[in-house]
Parts: C-alpha cells; structure tokens; sequence
C-alpha cells in the first residue's frame, strides 16, 4: 500500500511504524507545541501532495490535530482507536505501537473534512436518544462509535461537530447506534 498523500506525525518512532506498514513519506511534529515552521511545511505539503493527520488518540495528539486543522484548512485525518494503540508492557499509547494491519486500515479509511456548509443531520436530540450523552454509558458508547465511524474519540460536546465536520449521515448513524446496540446484546 502506498500512499500519495503526506503522513503528519508525532514523532521518529511514529515514523518508523507508518514506513514499516505503508510506502509513505512522513513530517513529524516533534510534540504538540508545533512551530510556525512545521506549520508552513506543512501547508507546503498540502499544497504540493496532500496531508493525512495521524496523530496519537490522547490530549496532546488532539491538539495537534486542531492546530493543523485551524492552520491548514482541508487536510485529511486518520484515526486509531486508543486500544489499538496501546504499548504491549501497558505503559504509554501511541502509532509507534500499533500493529501493521491496524495502521494500513487507519489510513485506507481516510475521512476529509467537509469545507462547504451543509444542513446539521444529527440533533444533540438524536445524540441523546442513542445514549451517547447524558447517559451513564454515553462515554464507552461515544469511545465504541468513533472507533466504528473511524473518526476518533470525541467528548459529548463534539460528537455532534465531529459527525458533521466528517460528513456522516443520518443513515450512517443509524447503522453504527444499531450496531453498538447489538454489540450491547
């Protein structure tokens, strides 16, 4: 699998797990206070080849991904669940632990954000209605959905943006709740 597209990732272990699974080229960050340099590299690398975020699915891999997002307007995200990213000893989570297969899946269900506005499809009322927020299990089914939806981990005030922002249907989301809800069974 290779990839045409620029590979934005945290670190020279990242790295090395993204190049051991894909023919890719890679920018790394090096932490998430990212420079203005990085930024314009960036920027370059979207101009010239494309971008897809890959960043860790902790806080500071979040923030990496909106200040990329914030500063270069139309890069692509992929995304790996936190239990596929998980070291084998326990201690840390990260790309540079994921298995080869996990990561190639990552970045074979690539989503772009959309640019033009379009008509919200999800209501906080239908978000509410599939226990997804103001429910004792809305965190674990939120964390189940992103990782069925490929679009990453999102609080209760962000799901309903993130669906959006990835351009997830109604019907896309009627099929991943009565999924999780067979899961459940």
């Amino acid at each position: 699998m290779n990839i045409k597209e620029i590979i934005i990732v945290e670190g020279k272990d990242d790295t090395v797990a993204v190049k051991r699974a894909v023919g890719a080229d890679t920018l790394e960050t090096n932490g998430s206070a990212i420079s203005k340099e990085t930024l314009e590299r960036i920027a370059h690398a979207q101009e010239k080849r494309g971008v897809i975020v890959f960043t860790d699915p902790d806080y500071p891999g979040r923030r990496i991904r909106a200040i990329i997002e914030e500063h270069v307007p139309g890069v692509k995200h992929a995304f790996l669940a936190k239990e596929k990213t998980l070291a084998k000893n326990g201690k840390g989570l990260g790309i540079e632990h994921a298995k080869d297969e996990d990561i190639r899946a990552a970045l074979a269900a690539v989503y772009t954000p959309r640019q033009a506005e379009q008509a919200v499809e999800i209501t906080m009322e239908d978000l509410i209605d599939a226990a997804l927020v103001a429910h004792p299990q809305a965190k674990m089914r939120r964390t189940r959905l992103g990782a069925m939806l490929q679009i990453g981990y999102t609080n209760g005030k962000q799901l309903q943006k993130r669906l959006h922002m990835f351009g997830i249907t109604k019907k896309q989301f009627i099929e991943a709740v009565q999924a999780l809800n067979q899961e459940e069974l």
